[in-house]
C-alpha cells in the first residue's frame, strides 16, 4: 500500500529535511519522497559558484555564499507551494540564518555590516505571515563522531580539508538551534534508527510519525 494512503499524508504536504552536514539529508529525502510518491527539492551544491572558494577562504566568501543560498532557497520554497505541494525538501531555509550566517559572524568571517544586511533581508523575505512554511521539519541527528565518520566516508575533498573544529562548532550550533526552532512542527530522528541501504522499510515508522505531526498541525490551522 502506498504510504501516502496508509498514513493519510495530504498530497499537498511539504516536508523539509534538516540536519548537520553529513547527517544524510539527501539520502533520506530521496527515500522518503519515493515512499510517498512525492517530488524532491534537493540542495544545489554542484552549481554553487561560491562554495569551493568559501571552503578555502571563509572570510572572503561567507557573505556571498549566504546571499546565494538565501536567494536560491527562497525561490525554491515558493516554487514548491506554487506547484501545489507534494515535495520533500533537502535542507531548510531556516538553517541559513539560525546557524551558518550567525556562526560566520561570531567567528569573525562576516562583518557586522554584512551580517545585518543579511539578517534584515532574511527577515523581510522569510519571517512574514505570507511566506509558506513546511508542514513538518524532520531533523536528522546523531553523535558528533557518527557525523564526522559520514563526512569522511563520502569523500568530498573540500569537506575533508575543513578543520574538525569547524564541524564541532557547527554541530553545537545545530543542537542549540533545533531546541528553539518553532516555525513549523519538528520531528527529531536519530540517524542510527534506520538503515536505508540494508533495509529501505526501516523508515516506515518515521512516515507514521510524520503523518501524526502534519495531522496535528492542520487540525490547529482549521
Amino acid at each position: 500500500m502506498n504510504k501516502l494512503i496508509q498514513y493519510s499524508i495530504p498530497n499537498d504536504a511539504v516536508i523539509t529535511v534538516a540536519g548537520m552536514v553529513g547527517a544524510g539529508k539527501s539520502t533520506f529525502t530521496n527515500a522518503l519522497a519515493e515512499k510517498l510518491k512525492f517530488r524532491t527539492s534537493m540542495e544545489k551544491v554542484d552549481n554553487n559558484p561560491y562554495l569551493e572558494n568559501f571552503y578555502h577562504d571563509f572570510k572572503r566568501w561567507s557573505f556571498h555564499l549566504q546571499i546565494f543560498f538565501l536567494a536560491e532557497r527562497f525561490k525554491e520554497q515558493k516554487r514548491m507551494f506554487d506547484y501545489g505541494g507534494g515535495f520533500v525538501q533537502d535542507r531548510s531555509i531556516y538553517e541559513d540564518t539560525g546557524i551558518f550566517a550567525r556562526m560566520h559572524f561570531d567567528e569573525g568571517n562576516m562583518s557586522e555590516v554584512d551580517y545585518e544586511t543579511y539578517t534584515h533581508l532574511f527577515e523581510a523575505m522569510v519571517m512574514t505571515p505570507y511566506f509558506p512554511k513546511p508542514d513538518c521539519l524532520i531533523y536528522l541527528e546523531g553523535s558528533l563522531d557518527d557525523i564526522l565518520a559520514r563526512i569522511q566516508k563520502r569523500g568530498r575533498k573540500m569537506e575533508q580539508e575543513t578543520p574538525v573544529s569547524y564541524w564541532e562548532e557547527m554541530y553545537n550550533r545545530y543542537e542549540k538551534w533545533i531546541d528553539s526552532f518553532n516555525s513549523c512542527p519538528v520531528l527529531r530522528v536519530n540517524i542510527n534508527d534506520y538503515d536505508l541501504r540494508e533495509n529501505p522499510e526501516s523508515i516506515d515508522h518515521i512516515v507514521e510519525k510524520i503523518a501524526q505531526k502534519i495531522e496535528a498541525k492542520r487540525e490547529v490551522r482549521l
